[in-house]
């Protein structure tokens, strides 16, 4: 079992989970990519101290970056939208 803050690695702060934060209660964070949705919901209610109601998960491909003639890529990573119970806030978002 992993720790609940190994799961989460960083909140995810764009215009568009800005917007769902405010008005859907749905929080966007970057996650470890072996966690699966019940591990993610029971990271974000043990640290944020709130009802999840729902997960979604999405596997994201790295993107390929050049340095010079080199050429690699950054590494895969995994999104979580979070959907949390109406009336609910996570203050970490709150005011960026």
């Amino acid at each position: 079992m992993m720790n609940p803050y190994e799961i989460l690695r960083r909140p995810i702060l764009t215009e568009k989970s800005n917007l769902q934060s405010e008005y859907l209660h749905r929080y966007t964070f970057e996650v470890d990519t072996r966690a699966n949705k019940h591990q993610i919901k029971h990271a974000v209610e043990h640290v944020f101290n709130v009802k999840v109601v729902a997960v979604n998960v999405i596997s994201m491909r790295g993107k390929r970056r050049r340095m010079g003639r080199i050429e690699g890529r950054t590494p895969d990573w995994k999104k979580a939208i979070v959907t949390v119970a109406a009336g609910q806030t996570i203050q970490f978002f709150e005011g960026v």
